[in-house]
């Protein structure tokens, strides 16, 4: 459910009483947002995600539904485009622990951390029990295939309808694009999970979900190369501890060094303006 940006200011960190009582209200669950750095989140959690993905798919109008981390908080506050997405977005779920902090020292605790890879799995069991059908789409070749065996195999009586890998530059090709949008449809899934990195996978949901007519759509990154083992994620510990982000760096320094140790440190210039200008406010 879409909601205007809104500001709730609260103070210091969330006491578990305070938790249940945000928790408890059943009127206020999806519009309960919160403003981070001019970004609209949804203040939810995993369980009330799940309630509303249920209501969406009821619903059948399709709706995207993405994850915030730093690197997407900067591309939506740089990029027009992106942060029309996130605003036209069904939900925002909060993936990174560097935002919780953040939000924390402005005055808008989260009451929880989503991770994708979590939520996903999450997700699937819900299907299984509900009896939604899924589609996978993207990762490499044979990666989506494998992570549909896995997830069938964790969660009895999960409908894997299909998954596929495009290739390399498709969403510049008119015929693969068409072929695609005609596969998801014909598909019958209530649900499609999108792997290609991002903007591209947020791009490509928000110009297509209306022309495949799925339910709902996620964004959800690296997501399936974990589940299809073509990628090892970070062990709980440092998932609890927001150190994820380190375990993918030292797995793949040449790729992810500019990102997490250049790109990303943009967050706190942004950050920092963002609460003098509230300061001032």
């Amino acid at each position: 459910m879409k909601s205007k940006k809104q500001k709730h200011h609260h103070r210091g960190g969330i006491k578990e009483k305070d938790r249940i009582s945000l928790l408890a209200s059943d009127n206020q669950k999806i519009n309960r947002t919160i403003e981070f750095l001019g970004i609209r989140i949804n203040n939810i959690s995993s369980k009330e995600i799940l309630d509303h993905v249920d209501e969406c798919i009821e619903r059948g109008t399709p709706c995207q539904i993405v994850g915030l981390n730093v690197d997407q908080a900067i591309r939506v506050i740089e990029d027009e485009y992106s942060h029309q997405i996130f605003d036209d977005a069904e939900l925002v779920f909060t993936d990174g622990k560097p935002i919780i902090w953040m939000a924390k020292w402005l005055g808008t605790p989260i009451i929880e951390k989503v991770s994708g890879p979590d939520l996903m799995l999450l997700l699937c069991e819900r299907a299984s029990q509900k009896g939604y059908k899924i589609f996978l789409l993207g990762a490499g070749l044979g990666i989506a295939e494998q992570a549909a065996k896995n997830l069938e195999s964790m969660y009895p009586g999960l409908n894997c309808v299909g998954t596929y890998s495009p290739p390399f530059g498709f969403e510049k090709d008119a015929a693969e694009m068409k072929k695609i949008n005609t596969m998801l449809k014909n598909s019958g899934a209530d649900q499609l999970f999108v792997g290609m990195g991002s903007p591209k996978q947020d791009i490509f949901i928000y110009e297509n979900k209306d022309i495949y007519q799925i339910p709902v759509s996620y964004s959800m990154g690296a997501v399936i190369d974990f589940i299809g083992d073509g990628a090892k994620r970070a062990p709980k510990w440092m998932r609890d501890h927001g150190l994820e982000w380190f375990h993918r760096f030292i797995h793949n320094p040449k790729r992810l060094f500019k990102r997490y140790f250049v790109d990303d440190i943009k967050i706190l210039k942004y950050f920092f303006s963002y609460k003098n200008k509230s300061k001032r406010g």
